[in-house]
């Protein structure tokens, strides 16, 4: 069963949303990689406005192809995303709550999700040609000189995902590993 999530996410919404649902994702998602966290860091650390509201705020680590003609956007496919681990926590604590990639976290994003309600994603990697085709409309917000890595703010409609690690901890990797492991044992 598919869960139909409508953005933003709040922190209530956050705890309902467990490891292993498949979601639909539909409403406004930024798109930012790791030089665009790290300038965004900054800023929290400075104390200063960032170019965008980050409560309830869904990230797509993302840097989309350019757009061919009649396209809103070009592949958008997910980046790894332990590359934004550093910055993560920062995000998460001022108000962060969704993040779509690909791959592991570390124990720091992980403990910062469970602290403040907030969900990890995973999106199919090899298939951002098809992930575009959910993208309604985009719009660079900031960082235009990071080119494809520009920040971007995406009106989504049902964009496939999967929740690896929710606001509780679990971890799809790991549990999914151990079933798995578990079922060989028994053969």
């Amino acid at each position: 069963m598919e869960k139909h999530i409508q953005l933003p996410i709040t922190r209530e919404t956050a705890r309902t949303i467990h490891s292993g649902d498949a979601c639909l994702l539909s409403g406004v998602i930024y798109t930012a990689r790791d030089a665009a966290h790290k300038r965004l860091c900054e800023l929290l650390e400075a104390g200063r406005p960032l170019p965008f509201d980050l409560k309830d705020a869904t990230i797509y680590y993302v840097g989309p192809t350019p757009a061919k003609p009649g396209q809103v956007i070009g592949s958008a496919g997910p980046t790894t995303s332990y590359r934004m681990d550093a910055y993560s926590p920062a995000m998460i604590e001022a108000g962060e709550t969704g993040m779509i990639g690909k791959g592991k976290r570390s124990p720091a994003v992980i403990e910062a999700m469970k602290r403040h309600g907030a969900v990890y994603f995973a999106a199919i990697g090899g298939a951002g040609a098809l992930l575009s085709s959910c993208i309604r409309e985009a719009e660079i917000v900031c960082y235009e000189d990071l080119g494809a890595e520009a920040v971007r703010r995406l009106r989504v409609e049902n964009l496939p995902v999967v929740c690896v690690i929710d606001s509780e901890g679990n971890n799809l990797y790991e549990t999914g590993r151990n079933a798995y492991l578990a079922s060989c044992s028994r053969e």
